[in-house]
């Protein structure tokens, strides 16, 4: 943790601050406070004020339309957007386009596809979805099913992808498809860009145990992608998408262990309110939490160091998500044990954010939100890597551990199965 600002960020620092006091304005409590019915109306507004003033795509090069800042500059803009309370990514699809899908098309992208693009996904006409998992793919990659069949200038495309976030709302997906089924595992992927809104694409909500449908599947019957759209070349999509994987790590690390400060305070509030603060062992699992909060904020700083010193995205980061989703567990259970029997009436408002903890403003008494929170912390040791793997990457390639026996195909039987795709 070598890192240490400079006066000139900490001046850019107060820079970002004061302007986003003045935007805004005197009343801001924080969007936890904003009335539901104009949410969507301010996230819109939002958007528009972050990205006139280069912050929406903070990170993007100036000649796409970003804020061509550094990667501190960039962790800064998170950390004070959290901070306020404020959406740093306003609307649903805003992350899958501007944090994953446009820096890999800056890297692997043609021209023609960064034209097109990029000032489409900037500006908020194309929204995006992501195409990796599969019902028999999920953890696993590179064992995707879902096919391309090359048709004159086209692709035409059959399968089937799951666990979209944000899929209702997309107009477009980016995908993992096997255009060459001869070929085992990764090398016979491609990296596609297709629209949603076609008559060969079907997409589902699915209905999470919150009762909400942020996650869709999406079934690809005889869809047409254009030769134009494979990004980076026929059969390099295994390369592409782990760029786009790595771009995922970004400068985000201090914003989200302020937002979990932020909850630890909103906690202590709830403890207080339902007096649950003279409960000794309760004030120690609330202590614990604290001093968690504190790790997370150490690893962002290890991991920022490391991005600004040139170091490449390593397998630390796995610590990282066991941490981070194993905590996110525990702090809402302790909400929970906190507010007692209090849970069951779900009184309150709702949660406003589905995967993280709530920005300022929410009731911090409110059982609605919390027993929300618990509930979209329990799938966090499974998506984006579950812990199982988490823990291997960590064993082989941190602590140098043999590699965990992998089962060997009978002859013949992997071809078989590359046949029966």
């Amino acid at each position: 943790m070598d890192l240490h600002y400079s006066d000139t960020e900490q001046h850019y620092r107060a820079e970002v601050r004061d302007l986003l006091a003045r935007l805004l304005g005197p009343d801001w409590r924080g969007f936890g406070a904003m009335p539901a019915a104009e949410r969507e109306e301010f996230r819109l507004m939002w958007r528009a004020a972050l990205l006139e003033h280069g912050l929406l795509a903070a990170g993007w090069p100036e000649e796409y339309g970003g804020g061509g800042l550094s990667l501190i500059e960039q962790s800064i803009v998170a950390e004070e957007l959290a901070e306020a309370g404020a959406p740093q990514y306003p609307t649903a699809n805003d992350a899958n386009g501007l944090v994953l899908l446009g820096p890999t098309l800056m890297h692997y992208g043609s021209a023609e596809q960064k034209d097109y693009f990029l000032p489409r996904t900037l500006s908020g006409e194309i929204t995006w979805a992501q195409g990796y998992s599969e019902p028999e793919a999920g953890s696993d990659l590179f064992n995707v099913r879902t096919r391309a069949v090359r048709q004159g200038d086209s692709w035409i495309i059959n399968g089937q992808k799951i666990w979209q976030t944000a899929g209702l709302s997309a107009n477009w997906l980016f995908a993992l498809v096997r255009t060459d089924p001869t070929l085992p595992g990764g090398k016979g992927l491609s990296f596609v860009l297709l629209p949603i809104d076609q008559p060969g694409v079907t997409v589902r909500g699915i209905r999470n145990m919150a009762g909400e449908t942020e996650f869709a599947e999406v079934f690809l019957t005889d869809a047409v992608a254009s030769n134009e759209h494979i990004v980076g070349g026929l059969g390099h999509g295994a390369q592409v998408a782990l760029g786009l994987l790595g771009f995922e790590r970004g400068a985000g690390g201090l914003a989200a262990a302020a937002a979990a400060r932020i909850e630890v305070e909103r906690l202590v509030e709830l403890a207080r309110g339902s007096g649950a603060a003279a409960d000794g062992e309760l004030r120690r699992r609330i202590a614990r939490c604290r001093a968690d909060v504190h790790v997370l904020r150490c690893l962002a700083l290890r991991s920022l160091s490391a991005g600004v010193s040139g170091a490449p995205p390593g397998p630390e980061s796995s610590i990282t998500k066991i941490f981070m989703s194993t905590y996110r567990q525990r702090v809402t259970e302790l909400s929970l044990d906190i507010l007692g029997r209090t849970a069951l009436s779900l009184d309150g408002p709702g949660a406003v954010a589905a995967l993280g903890p709530q920005p300022r403003g929410l009731d911090a008494c409110s059982a609605n939100s919390w027993v929300q929170d618990a509930l979209h912390a329990r799938p966090g040791t499974v998506y984006g890597g579950s812990l199982q793997i988490q823990r291997n990457t960590i064993a082989e390639r941190v602590l140098g551990l043999p590699r965990e026996p992998r089962p060997v195909p009978a002859r013949g039987a992997a071809q078989e199965a590359n046949n029966a795709v």
